[in-house]
């Protein structure tokens, strides 16, 4: 994460992929549930929020944006409203607003 937010341009695929999982294993931590699906492909996906699951199919709240984007709001270099105002963000459901939990907290600093 922190080669990441120092030069995003200048990161490799493999650093990115290990950011973004790293990063999607923090928000299950921070935001720990199995109510949003957030899905950063092609390198990982990840279940959080507390309230009610799913066991099969589409679960009802679900999250999904490119890696970029992802750690982009991890480190604090973009906001949610942004994101999703922008399009970055494709977000689906009454609880998969992840606003409260991002940017994930000690990760980078707004520029």
């Amino acid at each position: 994460m922190r080669d990441w937010l120092a030069d995003p341009s200048a990161t490799s695929a493999g650093t990115v992929a290990t950011a973004v999982r790293w990063s999607l294993e923090e928000l299950a931590a921070v935001a720990p549930g199995h109510a949003v699906e957030v899905r950063v492909p092609p390198f990982g996906v990840a279940q959080c929020v507390g309230g009610l699951t799913h066991t099969r199919g589409t679960p009802p709240n679900v999250v999904e944006t490119d890696p970029q984007t992802w750690l982009a709001l991890v480190g604090d270099r973009l906001g949610w409203a942004q994101a999703v105002e922008t399009g970055r963000i494709h977000a689906s459901g009454s609880r998969a607003d992840l606003s409260g939990w991002l940017p994930l907290p000690g990760v980078g600093t707004r520029r």
